[in-house]
C-alpha cells in the first residue's frame, strides 16, 4: 500500500515539475474549455471508452462577447468502450474560428485499458486525424486590400498525431496527454499572422469525495503548457445533487472566474453550461464568456448507466 502511493505522489511530482518549470514557455494555440470536467477525451485520448457507455457530446463557447473577431469554438466528440472492454473508440471533431482564421480538427482517438492495482487502472491513449487551417483575410482587423500579403485566402491541411496516459479508479482520476506531435500552422491574433504549431503538453485530474448519500464533491484541475508560453492552469469545483443537478465555481489562472451548471434531464441527457468572467479584460469590453454543453448517452455492454462525474 505504501508503494501505492509513493508511485502516485512521485509520478505527479515529477509532471507537474517538468511542465511548469519550462524554460521555452509563446502563447496559448489550442481551443480552451471551462467545462473541460465533462469534455475530457478533447484533453486525452485515453479517455475514450472510459465512461462504460455509448456517450456523445457537443459544445458551444462563444469566448470574449462584443469584441470583434473574438473566439468561437464548436466541439463534438463520440466515444465508447468496444467489445473487447479493454478497448476503447472515438471521434472527436473541433471548429474553432477567431478573427479572419478558422481551423478545423477531425481527429480518431483510440484507447487501450489494463489493471493497475486491485481498485486503479492504467489507460494509454492514441490519437491521429487531421488539421485544417483557412483564412478569409476580409474579416481580419489589420486586413488592407493592397498588401499582397491579404489577396489571396489560405487553405492549409497538415496530419495531427498526439498521445495520453490517464490513471483512473472509481472516485479519482489523473492524466497526461500532448494533443498534437507534429508541426502544424495556425493563426496568430496577436500578430495578425500565420504561425508554427508548438508542442501542447496537459496535466488533468479529479477527486470525487461522497459527502453522504446524495451528495458528490469535486475538485478538478488542468494545467495547460506550450513552449513559448507561460503555464496556464484552470482550477474548478463542483457538487452533484440526488446524482441531478451539478453547481460550481472555477478560476483560470490571472485570466477569469467561472460559475458552472448542469442538469441530468434524464438517463441519457445532460446539459450544462458556464459563464466566464474576464478579469484579464474587464466588463467595459465585453459581456464574458458563455459556454453550453449537451451529453447524450446510451448504456452499452449490458452494463447499467447511472450518472457520474468524470
Amino acid at each position: 500500500m505504501i508503494n501505492k502511493y509513493y508511485l502516485y505522489t512521485n509520478f505527479l511530482f515529477l509532471i507537474i515539475i517538468s511542465l511548469c518549470f519550462n524554460n521555452k514557455l509563446l502563447s496559448q494555440q489550442d481551443p480552451q474549455y471551462t467545462q473541460y470536467i465533462y469534455n475530457t477525451m478533447a484533453v486525452n485520448s485515453a479517455y475514450a471508452g472510459q465512461r462504460d457507455a455509448l456517450s456523445m457530446i457537443g459544445l458551444y463557447r462563444n469566448q470574449w462577447v462584443g469584441i470583434d473577431g473574438a473566439p468561437k469554438t464548436i466541439s463534438f466528440g463520440i466515444h465508447s468502450p468496444l467489445k473487447n472492454e479493454r478497448l476503447g473508440l472515438g471521434l472527436s471533431i473541433v471548429s474553432d474560428e477567431i478573427g479572419p482564421a478558422q481551423e478545423d480538427y477531425v481527429d480518431l482517438n483510440l484507447s487501450y485499458t489494463i489493471p493497475f492495482t486491485e481498485s486503479t487502472e492504467l489507460s494509454f491513449g492514441l490519437k491521429a486525424g487531421i488539421h485544417n487551417l483557412s483564412s478569409d483575410w476580409s474579416r481580419g482587423a489589420a486586413f488592407d486590400k493592397t498588401d499582397i500579403a491579404y489577396n489571396e485566402n489560405i487553405s492549409l491541411f497538415s496530419p495531427t498525431l498526439g498521445a495520453g496516459l490517464l490513471f483512473h479508479s472509481s472516485n479519482w482520476y489523473l492524466g497526461l496527454s500532448s494533443p498534437n506531435f507534429l508541426t502544424t500552422k495556425h493563426y496568430n491574433d496577436f500578430k495578425q499572422s500565420i504561425a508554427s504549431e508548438r508542442l501542447h503538453y496537459y496535466l488533468i485530474g479529479g477527486y470525487v469525495f461522497d459527502l453522504d448519500s446524495s451528495i458528490k464533491l469535486k475538485p478538478a484541475f488542468l494545467l495547460k503548457t506550450v513552449s513559448g508560453s507561460p503555464a496556464v492552469v484552470d482550477l474548478s469545483m463542483n457538487a452533484l445533487f440526488n446524482s441531478r443537478f451539478t453547481f460550481g465555481m472555477g478560476y483560470r489562472w490571472d485570466d477569469s472566474i467561472s460559475g458552472l451548471t448542469g442538469f441530468q434531464l434524464n438517463d441519457t441527457l445532460f446539459i450544462g453550461y458556464a459563464y466566464d468572467y474576464n478579469n484579464s479584460i474587464g466588463t467595459e469590453y465585453t459581456g464574458g464568456t458563455h459556454e453550453i454543453m449537451l451529453r447524450f448517452e446510451l448504456e452499452t455492454l449490458n452494463k447499467i448507466l447511472s450518472p457520474r462525474f468524470f
